[in-house]
């Protein structure tokens, strides 16, 4: 269901999917504290539906506490590490996160993965979040096209991970900026991207639609267009009118 304050109001859904037997994402959508989370968990089941629900809480309670969101993060890696540490397994459990907070006409995002942030300004969608992925690597080197990597047989392919990747090494990447009149952010898993693309997201948020309806149009366009992997989608609209 959506819910709105005075003056935030949001639309957030997850489905597993059609190919799926089960939903490795999660997501949050904390109006009180004004925080947004999207992990997309990978390991397999018992794997990546725990690495994301601890990134989920982990992030949560640091941010709340008030840790800056690259902390929080590096706290819910250690998190996941030992606890897969703990249960000895020899497939490691892991999870992207891509999370935003709003403070004021202030935000700020973070993320680690290929799970993505976007914001809708009224007229034209704008990629916030730069994939840490195998094929963002290879465009920025021109080696291939954004349509090519669309195709490519190692588009899913992370190249960092909470879980899999150490303190030391992890990269989490953050961007902070002016909320413009009117905006519209997307959270959202590879699930949504991997099916649809950003002319036709764009195209469904510019749509007069509260923010709920707006989700459930996008995870429907996914599903229609395959639904070949988990999909979480959360709308994000600071300055909404409702009435």
């Amino acid at each position: 269901m959506a819910k709105n304050t005075a003056q935030i109001v949001l639309g957030h859904g997850t489905h597993t999917g059609c190919k799926r037997d089960h939903n490795e994402d999660t997501y949050e959508a904390n109006l009180a504290n004004s925080i947004w989370l999207v992990a997309d968990g990978m390991g397999g089941h018992d794997h990546g539906e725990v690495a994301s629900a601890i990134a989920r809480n982990v992030i949560t309670r640091e941010v709340n506490r008030g840790s800056s969101l690259s902390d929080a993060i590096h706290a819910a890696n250690s998190a996941i590490i030992e606890q897969s540490s703990r249960q000895g397994d020899d497939l490691p459990m892991g999870t992207t996160v891509a999370v935003l907070r709003i403070q004021g006409d202030e935000y700020e995002i973070a993320w680690v993965g290929d799970s993505r942030i976007y914001l809708y300004d009224g007229d034209r969608l704008q990629p916030l979040s730069r994939d840490h992925s195998y094929v963002q690597e290879l465009m920025d080197q021109n080696l291939i096209t954004a349509a090519q990597a669309r195709t490519h047989p190692h588009r899913n392919v992370v190249t960092q991970a909470l879980g899999v990747t150490t303190n030391e090494d992890l990269n989490v990447a953050t961007q902070k900026g002016k909320i413009p009149a009117g905006a519209r952010f997307l959270l959202c898993s590879d699930g949504l991207t991997e099916e649809i693309n950003d002319e036709y997201i764009a195209n469904i948020l510019s749509k007069n639609l509260h923010p709920q309806e707006l989700t459930d149009q996008l995870i429907l366009a996914a599903l229609e267009a395959g639904g070949s992997d988990n999909i979480t989608v959360l709308v994000v609209a600071p300055d909404a009118r409702t009435d």
